[in-house]
């Protein structure tokens, strides 16, 4: 059994078009996940049901095996999943340690710098930081909250291929070095390669693919 589970999920605004149909999948702890897919197929909105940001229209989502209810769903953001997305979503007025230090249960700086950041870049403003800098605060931020799961929306978008490689190698470090489940949704097959699980989404069904 995985730590994150799907059984036979859907979602849809009308039911003659569902963006997720009829999904069964289940994620384990110690492995990276990727999802490939266009645009519009589904798999942002599957994150979002993964993560509780929505309940499913059919099926169920469950976390180490227990179904998450409605009025469990902020508990699980909280307490579950941790989220990466491409824009960083970091608060701009303040340092990375002070980012990272609003979900931390580990002390931030010791992270920070495991991911590549200096004490003196740790202490600035975060939007004196590079993109990719900033790309690894938020990991950081996801590392410190201690929550076993990451769920990651197109995390290397706005990265050049240097830099999104390096990104997906410390995700990578996040599944093996840290035991989370790190479940990346991406249109990169270059990200897909550092992946230990691959799963392609179309017309909201979700197959394992190999690249």
């Amino acid at each position: 059994m995985g730590v994150l589970e799907v059984k036979n999920v859907s979602y849809y605004y009308s039911k003659d078009r569902k963006v997720v149909d009829n999904v069964s999948e289940s994620f384990e702890s110690g492995k990276m996940y990727v999802i490939l897919g266009p645009s519009g197929c589904g798999k942002t909105t599957l994150l979002s049901l993964l993560g509780g940001l929505d309940l499913p229209k059919e099926g169920q989502v469950l976390f180490e095996g227990r179904e998450i209810q409605k009025k469990e769903m902020e508990e699980h953001r909280r307490s579950h999943i941790s989220f990466v997305f491409q824009n960083y979503n970091l608060i701009d007025y303040m340092t990375p340690v002070e980012n990272v230090e609003l979900t931390a249960k580990e002390d931030a700086l010791p992270i920070l710098e495991k991911l590549g950041l200096s004490k003196d870049e740790a202490k600035r403003n975060v939007m004196k930081l590079s993109g990719g800098q900033q790309q690894r605060v938020a990991i950081a931020r996801a590392l410190a909250s201690g929550n076993p799961v990451i769920l990651a929306d197109e995390p290397t978008g706005n990265l050049d291929e240097d830099m999104a490689k390096e990104i997906t190698g410390i995700f990578q470090e996040a599944a093996k070095e840290y035991g989370k489940c790190v479940i990346i949704v991406s249109h990169s097959s270059e990200v897909a390669k550092q992946a230990d699980v691959v799963f392609e989404m179309s017309h909201g069904k979700l197959n394992r693919a190999e690249v």
